[in-house]
């Protein structure tokens, strides 16, 4: 079982920035893409960015292209959706998931709440 902890959510103004970090509490497998989704309530879980760890290339989203960034840190088994120029309509529960595709199994953080508000 893998453990994901995110941090970094809140209230921030519109353009404003924020990070989330999730904390893994196994190191990346080569098997491994690294994800970020957000929910809005009524909607289902959009996909907004992952890296597959092996080769490194990462995907984003075209409602997020050019303003959100994901990232990783292998020596701290941590993962990063560094956020800016935040417009209202990226407010949602942000979840970090890790998903080994060689075993199929899928891990979710607890979600944290990201208000885009003046």
């Amino acid at each position: 079982q893998v453990q994901l902890v995110e941090s970094g959510g809140g209230l921030v103004q519109p353009g404003g920035s924020l990070t989330l970090s999730c904390a893994a509490s196994r190191s990346f497998q080569s098997t491994d893409a690294l994800c970020w989704y957000r929910q809005t309530p009524g909607k289902q879980r959009e996909l907004i960015a992952n890296i597959i760890v092996n080769g490194g290339r990462r995907n984003i989203a075209d409602s997020v292209k050019g303003r959100f960034t994901i990232s990783r840190d292998n020596e701290k088994n941590m993962f990063y959706l560094q956020m800016n120029s935040l417009k209202p309509e990226d407010t949602a529960v942000y979840y970090c998931n890790i998903r080994n595709m060689r075993q199929g199994q899928d891990y979710w953080g607890q979600g944290t709440q990201v208000t885009v508000s003046s």
